[in-house]
């Protein structure tokens, strides 16, 4: 799960929507650090390939990462620092927590069900 967890990073900055389709299970839920805004997959998809959402920077720290399994259920709690730039060019920074659950699907492959984001206050 833990790499299933860095392709999904990479994917975010590499603007790879084909590894994040591949990566999301069908009916994935974003909620957003910065605003609480929940996403499905289509919509995350959208932004990342119509340029509205980047990530220039995202880092990540495997080592701190709580990874639990329950059955075919994972769950991956950690912490990045994120760069995101905006359509206009304009960029912010977020640190976070964040919870990712993963589920097995039929061929036993981690799909990425749901994503949270905490925002880390300086």
């Amino acid at each position: 799960m833990l790499r299933h967890d860095q392709y999904f990073f990479q994917a975010l900055m590499d603007g790879d929507a084909a590894l994040l389709d591949a990566l999301l299970a069908e009916d994935f839920v974003l909620v957003g650090v910065e605003d609480g805004a929940i996403a499905d997959k289509a919509t995350l998809l959208n932004l990342i390939t119509g340029g509205a959402l980047r990530f220039p920077a995202i880092g990540s720290f495997p080592e701190e990462a709580l990874v639990r399994r329950i059955g075919d259920v994972g769950l991956v709690v950690g912490r990045t620092s994120m760069t995101f730039q905006n359509p206009d060019g304009t960029t912010f920074s977020a640190g976070s927590r964040y919870t990712h659950v993963f589920a097995a699907d039929a061929s036993g492959t981690w799909r990425l069900v749901s994503a949270q984001g905490t925002a880390i206050k300086p």
